[in-house]
This record gives C-alpha cells, sequence and structure tokens, in this order.
C-alpha cells in the first residue's frame, strides 16, 4: 500500500524498489543475518504495544509505537511484519500530535516515510495500526506464531512462539536480534475470563463493559522482541516471593490451567529449588524488578523473559528422550535461559550456543548437585549423540534457521563439560559466573544495566583470564569448525601409543589425557609426535576413564 506520495517521493520509491530488491532480505519466517543498512541506521529504545485477541475468529488487532535512537542519517523507518497481516495506517509521532505517513510494504518489510532525513542523536517515534489473523503456529515452539487450542474443559488457551521465525509474525519490530529496548509496555485485550500472562510486572487489569479485560504490563529491563509472549488461558495463579542471593525478594508467579492447579502446587517448590541452584551458581536471578513467571502452555516450552513457557505436563521426561533423572529438566533447560539468552544474549545467531549450549549444559550440572558425580557423568554420556556437519559458533553471520541446524544444544553442552577438564573446576566456574556477571559492581542491580550482548570470544578471554591457559586452540577446534579431534589409543608389545589428529592443520591440540594404570591415573600431555607408554605385564590402562574428552575414537 502507497498512500500520500509526492511525485518527488514516486521517483525515489522507484530507486528504492531496485535497490531493495537487489539486496538477499532473510525470509519472512526467519530472524537474523546481517542487519540491512536501513534498521542499522536505528536503536530502538521503546516499544508500547497494544493487541486485542478475538480467539474465535483467531485473530488480533494491534497497534504499536516505535520510539528510537537515530544512529546514521535516515530518511525511512523500516520495520520487520509479516505479509499475512495489514497495516491500518502509520504515524509520526511529536510533541505537537502526529499525521498519517507514507508506507510501503516490500514483502516482510515495512518502509515508513519520515519526511525528512533525520540526523543522529535525533529521537523518532512512529505509531503502526494493524490487524489480522496471525500465522497459526505449524510446529510450536519450533515453528512458530499464535498457537490456538483448548484447555481439557474446552476454553481457549492461546500461547505465542516465535523464535526461529522472529516477533513480525504477530506484531511490526525491528526483528534482529541485535537490537533490545530499553523497556517495554505491553497492553493485552481479551474475553472474559481468559487471563493475559506477559512479561515484566502486571501493573493492573481493566474490566470492560463488553465483556473484555486489558491487561496492562510493563518490562523494565532490556527484552530481546522474540521474547515478547502472549500467554492467555482461564488461569489459576500460585504465588510467592523468593529471596535473592543478595538479599532481596522478588515474586515468583506460576500461571496454570485450572485442571492441573494441584499438579501446579506440587511443582512449585521445585522451581524454587531451581531458582537456588541457579543463583549460588552464576549470580541473582536477573529480572528481579519484574518477577520470575512459569506459564503453562501448549507448546513444549520457551524462554521468554520473566515469563517462561512451560508445556512439560509435569512429566520429567518429556525433553530427555524419556529418562527421568529426578527433576523436571523442561522447567530447568527454559529457566536457564533467563541467564544464558535474556541476562546474556548473542548478538548474533552464529553465537546462539552460548543460550542453548549453556542451557543444555545447566542440567547436567544440576543433576551432579541433587544426586553427585556419578548421575551428572550418566547425563553427559546420553547427551553424546549429535552430527558433526556444521560449526556451532561460525564467524559469518548467521539466521535464526541456520543456526538451529549445527548441533548447538548438546555438542556445546559436551564442549563446556570437556573445557571444565582441561580448566579445572576453580577456574571453570569462576569463568561461568563471570560469563554471566563480568562486572561484580553491578551484578546486584535490577535496572536492566546488568544486560549485555556477547560472543564467542567474550567468553573465551573470560576463560584464559582465569584459567591462565591460552585457549585458542580448543575454542578454533571445537567451535569454529564442525569436525572433531581424533585419539588415536593403541596398545602394542607393552606400550601405549597415543597421538591426537587435530581437524585444523597448523594448530596444535593441547589437550592433556587421563590415563588409569592399577587404581591410579595420571594426566597426561601428548605431544605433537604423540606419547608412548611402557605398560607393566599387568597393566591395563583405560584411557579417559570419566569420560571428559570429546573426540572421534582412531580406527
Amino acid at each position: 500500500m502507497i498512500t500520500h506520495f509526492s511525485l518527488a517521493r514516486l521517483g525515489m520509491a522507484a530507486w528504492l524498489l531496485s535497490h531493495t530488491l537487489s539486496l538477499a532480505q532473510t525470509a519472512i519466517y526467519d530472524t537474523g543475518g546481517p542487519l540491512m543498512p536501513e534498521q542499522a541506521a536505528y536503536d530502538v529504545t521503546f516499544y508500547d504495544l497494544a493487541v486485542q485477541v478475538f480467539p474465535d475468529e483467531q485473530r488480533i488487532e494491534g497497534r504499536v509505537q516505535v520510539t528510537a535512537r537515530v544512529v546514521h542519517p535516515m530518511y525511512w523507518l523500516v520495520l520487520d511484519l509479516d505479509t499475512l497481516l495489514a497495516v491500518r495506517e502509520a504515524r509520526l509521532l511529536s510533541a505537537s500530535g502526529g499525521a498519517p505517513s507514507p508506507f510501503q510494504r516490500r514483502g516482510g518489510k515495512l518502509w515508513i516515510d519520515l519526511g525528512a532525513t533525520h540526523q543522529p542523536g535525533q529521537m523518532v517515534t512512529v505509531e503502526i495500526s494493524y490487524g489480522g489473523k496471525p500465522r497459526p503456529a505449524p510446529r510450536a515452539p519450533w515453528d512458530g506464531g499464535f498457537s490456538w487450542a483448548r484447555t481439557p474443559s474446552g476454553a481457549h488457551w492461546i500461547a505465542t512462539s516465535c523464535q526461529g521465525d522472529g516477533a513480525d509474525v504477530w506484531w511490526p519490530v525491528k526483528d534482529h536480534v541485535s537490537d533490545k529496548p530499553d523497556s517495554m509496555a505491553l497492553h493485552v485485550r481479551v474475553p472474559n475470563p481468559l487471563v493475559a500472562a506477559c512479561n515484566g510486572r502486571l501493573l493492573r487489569s481493566e474490566s470492560h463493559q463488553n465483556g473484555t479485560t486489558t491487561w496492562h504490563w510493563f518490562i523494565s529491563n532490556p527484552i530481546n522482541a522474540y521474547n515478547v509472549a502472549l500467554n492467555i488461558a482461564p488461569y489459576r495463579t500460585i504465588e510467592d516471593t523468593m529471596t535473592c542471593v543478595n538479599g532481596e525478594r522478588y515474586p515468583v508467579v506460576f500461571y496454570v490451567l485450572p485442571e492441573d492447579y494441584e499438579k501446579g502446587q506440587k511443582l512449585f517448590p521445585e522451581i524454587l529449588e531451581h531458582l537456588q541452584f541457579y543463583e549460588k551458581l552464576l549470580g541473582p536471578y536477573p529480572f528481579r524488578a519484574d518477577k520470575y513467571g512459569v506459564a503453562q502452555t501448549p507448546h513444549l516450552g520457551m524462554e521468554h523473559q520473566s515469563i517462561i513457557a512451560y508445556g512439560a505436563n509435569f512429566r520429567n521426561t518429556s525433553m530427555t528422550r524419556g529418562k527421568d533423572w529426578g527433576f523436571d529438566a523442561l522447567h530447568h533447560h527454559e529457566l536457564a535461559h533467563e541467564w544464558w539468552g535474556n541476562l546474556v544474549t548473542n548478538n548474533d545467531w552464529c553465537d546462539m550456543w552460548l543460550h542453548e549450549g549453556f542451557g543444555s549444559y545447566m542440567q547436567p550440572l544440576y543433576a551432579e548437585q541433587r544426586f553427585g558425580k556419578e548421575q551428572y557423568q550418566a547425563y553427559m554420556k546420553s547427551m553424546r549423540w549429535f552430527a558433526n556437519t556444521l560449526p556451532i559458533a561460525p564467524r559469518e553471520s548467521k539466521t535464526g534457521k541456520d543456526i538451529y541446524r549445527a548441533p548447538i544444544y548438546n555438542k556445546g553442552a559436551w564442549v563446556l563439560h570437556t573445557l571444565r577438564f582441561l580448566m579445572g573446576d576453580e577456574a571453570f566456574f569462576r569463568a561461568l559466573r563471570r560469563m554471566a556477571y563480568p562486572d561484580p559492581a553491578i551484578e546486584n542491580l535490577s535496572d536492566g544495566r546488568q544486560t549485555r550482548f556477547a560472543c564467542t570470544d567474550d567468553f573465551r578471554r573470560i576463560c584464559e583470564a582465569e584459567s591462565g591457559l591460552a585457549l585458542d586452540w580448543f575454542f578454533e577446534v571445537y567451535l569454529r569448525q564442525a569436525a572433531l579431534p581424533v585419539l588415536h589409543s593403541r596398545i602394542e608389545n607393552r606400550t601405549l601409543s597415543l597421538r591426537w589428529e587435530s581437524p585444523v592443520k597448523d594448530m596444535p591440540f593441547l589437550m592433556p589425557v587421563e590415563v588409569e594404570m592399577q587404581g591410579k591415573r595420571q594426566r597426561l600431555t601428548i605431544l605433537a609426535q604423540g606419547l608412548t607408554l611402557k605398560l607393566d605385564k599387568d597393566d591395563k590402562p583405560v584411557v579417559d576413564p570419566d569420560g571428559w574428552l570429546l573426540f572421534e575414537p582412531g580406527k
């Protein structure tokens, strides 16, 4: 749709069309990738999103105000929005009001004419009215959109999920992982008796004479757009307050279906135990100014900031291939993302292992804390299945769909497992804590200053500082390319021969190897030419007896 164009602007629009179509753009149902210059030209500081949900029609009507700081000169404000949704109007707002602004739809991009070139440092606020029938999630949460479901009693049960697809599947937004608003307002209107459980803290609920209620939420910390979530059902709440490791208290709320209220009550103490584990290991829960929330959803789960989606059906085995490790692994994993993903966020999807690999490694660590080292080792062994076809931290920019083709979950966890062996427990766990909170002076703040973007090299530098080791070879082999190192181990003529074969040429692979003989263990350094050990007649050496090392066995 094009409105209110002058002839001069039509000429510019023709040039813009040919120029834009020549650029490779991320697909509508994908997110991330290289940021186009027009979107790199601004930084979003605030979203004010109001949306009304019509469950019977599976339709939404919304309005969003986008406030942004200009970084580079810009004439157009370019946002993302699924083509299934119509734009009713765009308005450039100012202190004196606002007037309709010309706009264009270019595939999944919404180009809004600002009327003049805006200069670096200026602020701009645009309001977009939109609506329609948003994409139903084909396979939530992996292939996202709206989930329109029913509770066991037949009530509407609705949830959004859009991590791999982008928040533009349901609202106009700058759909890129590198840009978070400083804060956000969210107003959700639904028919009674439905409850809208969302991110942030609940300011109030507003009843309307037509049998609907608007739930007003405010998110006081920076938030990534894909984490903004609607969870709608006739929820009941289970509530308590949590005492943080720094002495503060913050609310914990579980939004549960009425049919599952008793199951929710049984799970709730474990939710608090999981929070205690993370705070002891990594530092304070980051979003204390809002809440820690859990919402029961019709899909498996997602790390929506301060309101994680929980769809495990109160089964410990929902994400562990049928194995019960003695705790709700789905909740534990999604809670991990409040630190690994929401507190510490990759600024490009190429570093998504910082979310998923770290988040996956937290479950075996919790099993170790609860049940001991043998349970930890068994958990890690259960995760030793993945294909080494793609690197888990490539250097080039990736989209959400691209990076999830790599084994960022299990291999990421195994990289951390092996790194722990290399660094030793003391240095390794200090590094985890510093990765979560590099500056101890601000880890107790809850005003957003503790949230940050990070990349793989940030973690490498922290690990090097804490261990005193040079670790470029480790990160290059395990993260930057796909193939695993090969460990050649052979016993011949009462001699044990060990040799590493690295997949990266001209780079030494300095991984020590533990060998057990006659009940005693040695930590051996293997030089480039290999290592040989003379064996006594009764020696039966076991290489890597506790299974710390990530490698392929030599043939």
